[in-house]
């Protein structure tokens, strides 16, 4: 199958889940990170309404990145989402902010200070699932579902546990982690509401 195939195959996946899950927040998103050659190419390759997580370790690459990505954004419909730092997404005009597992009990302080802003955050366990039920986040990226190159050292959840998961967070819950077009329809209509993807997104 190629790529633009592929790609197809998960956005139509991330369109069912979305519809199942009668969600508001994009179905499809990019998360960016250092595997990703071209970020940008794979955001002007993305369908219109998906979201893009823009994730870098340093601050200057970052910001850099953020910027660029809210260009392709404004002109194709996009979400961006500025991983770790939400006065960076202030700044830039970004939509939100996405932070990690650790930091997830900051969302009501960055709430109280940018109410408009979306804020999602990464979880890896029922337990930090259902701590993201008692803060005021939008949605939790649940990872990894699959075996994932991102993390090998992290076993992966498996689309049954992953699911029975993922209903316990009564919020919108991204599957992430190893999924691509052939293994997305494992995925629980009703569980899930969109899919999170960095290398089977690539372009």
């Amino acid at each position: 199958m190629s790529d633009s195939r592929a790609r197809a195959g998960l956005a139509r996946a991330a369109a069912r889940l979305k519809a199942a899950a009668h969600s508001a927040m994009p179905p499809l998103v990019l998360m960016t990170d250092e595997r990703l050659a071209d970020p940008l190419a794979a955001a002007r390759a993305l369908p219109r309404g998906s979201m893009v997580v823009a994730r870098a370790y340093d601050a200057a690459n970052l910001e850099r990145l953020g910027g660029a990505l809210l260009k392709i954004a404004r002109r194709r419909g996009l979400a961006v989402l500025i991983a770790g730092d939400a006065v960076l997404a202030a700044r830039l005009g970004a939509d939100g902010i996405h932070l990690p597992e650790a930091r997830a009990g900051e969302a009501a302080h960055w709430r109280a200070l940018f109410p408009t802003m979306l804020i999602t955050a990464s979880a890896h366990s029922r337990r930090a699932v259902l701590r993201a039920r008692s803060l005021p986040i939008d949605a939790i990226f649940l990872s990894p579902v699959f075996a994932t190159r991102s993390h090998p050292e992290r076993t992966a959840l498996t689309p049954v546990r992953a699911s029975l998961i993922a209903r316990h967070g009564h919020l919108p819950v991204y599957a992430l982690g190893g999924i691509q077009s052939h293994n997305a329809a494992r995925l629980a209509p009703g569980a899930f509401s969109g899919i999170a993807a960095v290398d089977a997104l690539a372009p």
